[in-house]
C-alpha cells in the first residue's frame, strides 16, 4: 500500500500550526507559533494577520523537519472551524491555494474532533470520554451513534477564557492560566465562590464575576487564584464524572490547551481511578492547537472516502462537534466494571443494597471525592444530601412518584431509600431488550407530564437523564409508573431560565446516549410537557439557551 502524506494547517484562534503526518499514523513534523498580545485579549483581525505572516515559514520548517519536499504532499487539510472568522478564512485561503498549486485533494476538518483524534493516536486509547478544555472551548465529548456527541458544555464562556479574563482584570497579563496556576501553588486558603453545575453542563460567568469582586474588595491574589482554580476545575471534573457514569465508558481523555495545568490533570486522574476507568493525556505539544491534529484528522477522513472540493470548503465559524459523521469510529463493547459490593456508581454517590426495619432498601452514600478539596467536597455532599431528601418529599406532593425516604444521615451524607423494582429508562431505550418505538414515545410523553408537574411546583430536578428515571414494574396489570430519582442537583425555582435549562440538560443526555431516537423522544417529552405553566416561554427559552453555546472566545 502506498504511504500518503498529509499537511495540516491550524489557525482557529491565536496559534498558527502546521503539521505533517503519513497514512500509517506517524507524525513527521509539527511546528507552531502563538500570537501573544501586548495587552487585552486576542483580536480576530490580529490573529488573521499573524497566520498570514507565519504560515509559509512554518510550512517550510515542517518540510525541513520531515525531510520531505512540497512535491511529496498528497493531501492538504485545514481547520474549518469552530474559531475566529478572519483567522479561519485566512488559513482556508492558504490551504486552497496550496492544494490547487499541488493539484492534490483538499479537506476541511472540525478542530474539536482533531483534538480527540490526535489524543487517540498518541495515547492508544480507543473509545474515550473526552474533556476538551481550551481558551475558546469547553466540551465533554463521547462517541455514540456514528458521531462524537456533546454530553456537556459551557453555557457561557469557556474555562480558558474565564481564566484569561480574570488574569487580565487583576493585572497578570495574557495568557492567564500558567500565572494563575503558579500563584495558586502559594496558597491553601479557600475563599468560597459560586459552584455552578447544571447536569452535565456548567457556567463560568458567575464564578468569574465573583472572583473579580473579591479581588476588588481586597482579597489576596494567591488565595483567589487557588480558589478560582479549585472551584472551576472541580466543576469540570464533576461534569466529566457525570458523563462517565451515564455513558459507562472505560477511558477518560484530557485534551486542549488548559490540559497544561498539572492540578487539572491530577484531579481528572483521581476521578478516573475512583470510577475504575483509565486516564489518558497526549504529550503537551499535542494538547494545545497544532497542525499535526489537523493533518491526522484529514488523513482519516480521506482514507474513509470523505471527499471535498474548493466549492464546499467554506469555513464554519460555529462548527459543532456533533455535526460531523465519523465512519472510522466504533463504539467499544467494554464497559465500566464495578466491585460486587457496589450496586451502582453515579457521579453523586455509590448505591449499596441494605436492610432497614426488615425492609430491603438502598443506601445512597455520597462518599468523599478525592479530587475536590475538603472545603468544597464537604459543603457539596451535605448540601446535596439535605436538598435531595427535601425535594423527594416535595415531589410526591406535586403528583410525581419518587422513592420513599426512610432515613437521612446528613453527617455521613447518606440517605436510606426505598428500592424501586423496575428498570431505568436508559436501559429500556437503549438496552438489549430495547422497547418498540411506540412504547418509547409513550414513556417519553409520560416523562414530560411529570416534569411539568415538578416545574409547576417550582422544583428543578437539575440532572434529568434517562439514568435517573425508572419505570416501575407493573403490578396487577396496572399501567407502569414513572419514578424520578437523584435530586442531588435539584433546587426550588420558578424562573423560566431554570426550567429551560432543566429540559435542555435532558435533551443533551438523550442525544448523547439515544441519538437514533433522540429527536422523537424529546418531541414526545415536550408533548407531555404542555401542561406546564408558561409552556411556550419555556420551550422558547430552551432554543435561546442552545443558541448561546460558545465555541470561540
Amino acid at each position: 500500500m502506498i504511504c500518503l502524506i498529509c499537511v495540516g494547517l491550524e489557525g482557529t484562534a491565536e496559534k498558527t500550526g502546521v503539521g505533517i503526518v503519513n497514512s500509517e499514523g506517524t507524525i513527521l513534523a509539527s511546528k507552531g507559533k502563538a500570537l501573544i498580545p501586548g495587552k487585552g485579549g486576542i483580536h480576530p483581525r490580529e490573529a488573521a494577520e499573524h497566520h498570514a505572516e507565519n504560515l509559509v515559514p512554518l510550512i517550510t520548517q515542517t518540510l525541513e523537519e520531515s525531510g520531505l519536499t512540497i512535491e511529496d504532499v498528497d493531501l492538504v487539510a485545514f481547520a474549518r472551524g469552530p474559531g475566529l472568522g478572519p483567522a479561519l478564512r485566512t488559513v482556508a485561503t492558504a490551504a486552497r491555494s496550496l492544494a490547487l498549486s499541488l493539484d492534490v485533494p483538499l479537506i476541511g476538518v472540525n478542530h474539536c474532533i482533531g483534538h480527540v483524534e490526535i489524543g487517540r493516536l498518541t495515547t492508544g486509547c480507543q473509545d474515550p470520554l473526552t474533556l476538551y478544555v481550551s481558551g475558546g472551548n469547553t466540551q465533554v465529548i463521547a462517541f455514540d451513534a456514528g458521531r462524537y456527541q456533546i454530553f456537556g458544555e459551557t453555557l457561557d464562556i469557556a474555562i480558558g477564557n474565564c481564566l484569561d479574563q480574570f488574569a487580565r482584570t487583576v493585572g497578570l497579563g495574557h495568557p492567564g492560566g500558567p500565572k494563575i496556576e503558579e500563584l495558586a501553588r502559594k496558597s491553601g486558603n479557600y475563599l468560597k465562590l459560586p459552584y455552578t453545575v447544571k447536569g452535565m453542563d456548567l457556567s463560568f460567568s458567575g464564578l468569574l464575576t465573583a472572583a473579580v469582586r473579591k479581588f476588588e474588595s481586597g482579597a489576596a491574589l494567591e488565595d483567589l487564584c487557588y480558589s478560582l482554580q479549585e472551584t472551576s476545575f472541580s466543576m469540570l471534573v464533576e461534569v466529566t464524572e457525570r458523563a462517565l457514569a451515564h455513558s459507562k465508558k472505560r477511558e477518560v481523555l484530557l485534551v486542549g490547551g488548559v490540559a497544561a495545568n498539572k492540578r487539572l490533570r491530577e484531579m481528572l486522574n483521581i476521578m478516573a481511578q475512583e470510577h475504575y476507568a483509565d486516564f489518558f493525556m497526549p504529550e503537551m505539544k499535542y494538547c494545545g492547537d497544532n497542525g499535526a491534529m489537523i493533518a491526522w484528522l484529514g488523513m482519516i477522513m480521506h482514507q474513509h472516502g470523505i471527499k471535498q472540493n474548493i466549492g464546499n470548503s467554506k469555513v464554519i465559524q460555529r462548527y459543532r462537534t456533533d455535526e460531523v459523521d465519523v465512519p472510522w469510529m466504533e463504539k467499544s463493547s467494554q464497559k465500566l466494571q464495578l466491585p460486587p459490593e457496589i450496586m451502582a456508581k453515579g457521579a453523586e454517590a455509590n448505591i449499596y443494597q441494605d436492610q432497614y426495619l426488615e425492609e430491603e432498601v438502598l443506601s445512597k452514600k455520597r462518599i468523599p471525592k478525592g479530587y475536590r478539596i475538603k472545603e468544597i467536597d464537604q459543603y457539596l455532599r451535605k448540601k446535596r444530601t439535605r436538598k435531595e431528601a427535601k425535594l423527594l418529599g416535595e415531589s410526591k406532593r406535586c403528583g410525581v412518584i419518587t422513592p420513599l425516604v426512610y432515613h437521612v444521615d446528613e453527617e455521613n451524607s447518606t440517605i436510606i431509600l426505598e428500592k424501586v423494582k423496575g428498570k431505568d429508562v436508559k436501559e429500556l431505550f437503549n438496552g438489549k431488550n430495547k422497547l418498540e418505538i411506540s412504547e418509547i414515545l409513550a414513556i417519553s410523553k409520560s416523562i414530560g407530564v411529570n416534569v411539568a408537574r415538578l416545574h409547576n411546583c417550582g422544583i428543578i430536578h437539575g440532572d434529568l437523564t434517562t439514568s435517573n428515571i425508572i419505570q416501575r414494574n407493573r403490578e396487577n396489570h396496572q399501567e407502569a409508573d414513572i419514578v424520578f430519582i437523584d435530586f442531588g442537583l435539584g433546587k426550588n425555582s420558578n424562573l423560566v431560565e431554570d426550567k429551560g435549562v432543566d429540559l435542555l440538560v435532558f435533551k443533551k443526555a438523550i442525544n448523547g446516549i439515544h441519538h437514533d431516537i433522540s429527536q422523537e423522544c424529546f418531541n414526545s417529552i415536550l408533548e407531555g410537557y404542555q401542561g406546564a405553566d408558561d409552556y411556550k416561554k419555556i420551550v422558547a427559552k430552551i432554543e435561546e439557551i442552545e443558541s448561546r453555546g460558545r465555541y470561540t472566545s
